[in-house]
């Protein structure tokens, strides 16, 4: 497990503030420069020419996943029609791994895109069995990711076979 302490929090959220005041995006940012979000590498599960997939960081749920366009749109009413199919398409594909590898008993999927600079992302939040329904899921304390290699490697193997499918290339 990688621990985040409360002062890399506190750092994070002053140089996101800080790029935000310039109009930069930090995810944007982030691809070309590194040092304001952690390294996914280990958490990857899948990579194309337009998306991340990977598991989050600071989970709200085991499994927690991000689907993260390369390509900078604020939300999705900027995103073409034929990239947003395919997101969209990619993550149901996705949802579906997801329970199958981690047997929850769903996956919801929202996107948050609020505030001035934003870069548009997809979250997959599974939930568990005997976890509560409703609403309250998107909202629940974080909590740090907590590698399981077995569902790494399994979700990793389930989604090569997505683009194999010839989903997730333009």
């Amino acid at each position: 497990m990688q621990y985040i302490s409360h002062w890399r929090l506190f750092d994070i959220k002053e140089t996101l503030q800080s790029l935000w005041e310039k109009g930069i995006c930090p995810s944007c940012y982030n691809f070309k420069r590194g040092g304001i979000y952690s390294d996914f590498t280990d958490r990857l599960l899948y990579e194309d020419d337009m998306l991340y997939c990977f598991f989050e960081e600071r989970t709200r749920s085991v499994g927690h996943t991000i689907v993260l366009l390369k390509d900078h749109y604020h939300d999705m009413s900027e995103i073409p029609d034929d990239v947003c199919a395919t997101v969209y398409l990619f993550s149901k594909k996705a949802m579906n791994v997801l329970k199958d590898v981690l047997k929850v008993e769903r996956v919801y999927l929202c996107t948050m895109c609020d505030g001035k600079i934003n870069h548009f992302h997809l979250q997959l939040i599974p939930r568990h069995p005997n976890t509560p329904i409703g609403s309250k899921n998107f909202v629940k304390e974080r909590m740090n990711y907590v590698e399981n290699k077995e569902h790494v490697s399994k979700t990793r193997e389930d989604l090569k076979k997505i683009r194999c499918n010839g989903l997730g290339n333009r």
